[in-house]
This record gives C-alpha cells, structure tokens and sequence, in this order.
C-alpha cells in the first residue's frame, strides 16, 4: 500500500487520533533505510533518481488540504512510503509545518514516526526535538533478530549505534517496536523469546523513553509467513515496564 500524494487522510490512527499524513518520499515507489518484512508498504524499489516532493511543494500541500478542512486533524503525522528523515531539507520542511500548524490548528500535535536510522544527522536530531512527538523504532535488541526484521541497507548498522543516536533525547520520545514471529526462506524470526524481551528490557531501562508504543501486524505484510503476537504475549511483556512506572501502550 503506498501513499499515492504528499499529504494524505486524515485517517483514524489507532494510536494517534485524526491524523493528517505527510510523505515526504517518492509517491511511486517505498524509498527507505529499511526494507523491514512486515512494512506495509512492501519492499523497497531500486530507483536511480528518486524524485523526493520540494520544501515548498510539501509547504503548499499542506496547506491548501489544512485550509479546506471542516474537522481539524489532532495530528500532523510524518510517515508515508518510507523514511521521512531522509529528505535533505527534513528540518525546513518541519519549521514550515510547525509555522502552519500554528497558524490553521494550533490545538494539532506534529508527530514523527522514524526508524531512528539517521540520527547521526545533526539537522534531523534538531528537527525532531522541534516536535511534538518523536516516534522512534527498535524492533530487537539483538542485531541478528533486528537486521532478520528491519533488513537494513546499510548492512554494518548495529543495535548499539540506534541506541546510542536515541540516548541523544534523554528519554524524551516515544520508543516503538513492532513484535511479531514467523519465518522467511524457512528461517525462525521472533523477537517475543524471552531472551529477545529480556534484551530489550535492558535497552528500556539504558533508554528510559518517557512513553513506550508496543504493537503487532495489522495489515498485510510482504512476507506472507508472519503471525501477529497474540494480546495475552503483549501484556505479558508491558506488565513488567509498567510496574516500574513506564507508560506502555499497546496496540493489538
């Protein structure tokens, strides 16, 4: 499922409310630092010259869909058919949203949703701390079961360098993990073992993020052999954190 425009919905988020869309990549084809096996907008396509939307075009989009709103979204929400941080002029576009959300619905929050892959860029780190809400994803703790799930491009990345880049918020954003299990070419991918939770568990309390999104498949995946992790398994990996004081959300 790609997202065939800049701006998109709103749609009703099972996490965020009316969300308003950006897609800051190629509205052909996915363009990401991941080609994670459960995204739903499929792998990624090999595209010599990507054609990325400009600042202003992204600028103008926005709002001409904000000023022909009836119902003001609770969230402008940068996600789409990949990375969003990829895009050169990441913090420009988010100053002219922060301006524009200012002035059609100040009451919006202005989310992210990030694989947390380019937070070695100065400008993105700024720009995310400009924010609402910083989404930010780790799907395992253990680089084996990370590179099974997210199939990162960069083939050398590394749980440590992710957690060492989100260490640069102090706890000041939303960690988000997608648990899932199942197999692809007959090889096991689970990160709900115990050993996987436990590991996490480790990078929560290292992170100590102020809020904690934990979730399952929803919608069809590229690798067809995924299963989606029963509730039960998800409040049995919340209930510790939430012992401890986290604020868990759970989407299942």
């Amino acid at each position: 499922m790609l997202f065939p425009t800049i701006v998109y919905g709103p749609v009703h988020s099972r996490r965020l409310g009316l969300s308003l869309g950006v897609n800051l990549m190629p509205v052909t084809v996915k363009l990401c630092t991941f080609d994670c096996i459960y995204c739903e907008c499929g792998f990624n396509t090999p595209v010599s010259h990507p054609v990325l939307p400009t600042r202003e075009e992204v600028r103008n989009a926005l709002e001409s869909c904000l000023q022909g709103m009836t119902e003001m979204p609770d969230v402008i929400t940068f996600s789409g058919n990949g990375e969003p941080t990829l895009h050169p002029d990441f913090e420009g576009i988010i100053d002219d949203t922060l301006s524009l959300r200012d002035r059609y619905c100040p009451k919006a929050q202005v989310c992210v949703l990030s694989n947390s892959t380019q937070l070695g860029r100065e400008d993105v780190v700024r720009a995310l701390k400009k924010v609402n809400q910083r989404i930010l994803k780790l799907d395992s703790a253990v680089d084996e079961t990370m590179r099974a799930i997210d199939c990162p491009v960069n083939k050398d990345l590394t749980v440590e360098r992710i957690v060492e880049h989100l260490e640069q918020f102090g706890g000041a954003f939303t960690l988000q993990t997608c648990f899932l299990s199942g197999t692809r070419d007959g090889r096991v991918i689970d990160n709900t073992t115990e050993e996987e939770v436990q590991a996490w568990y480790k990078v929560v309390e290292r992170l100590h993020p102020e809020r904690i999104m934990i979730y399952v498949i929803d919608r069809a995946t590229p690798v067809k052999t995924l299963s989606k992790t029963p509730r039960e398994r998800m409040e049995q990996i919340a209930a510790p954190l939430r012992e401890k004081g986290y604020d868990v959300e759970i989407s299942a």
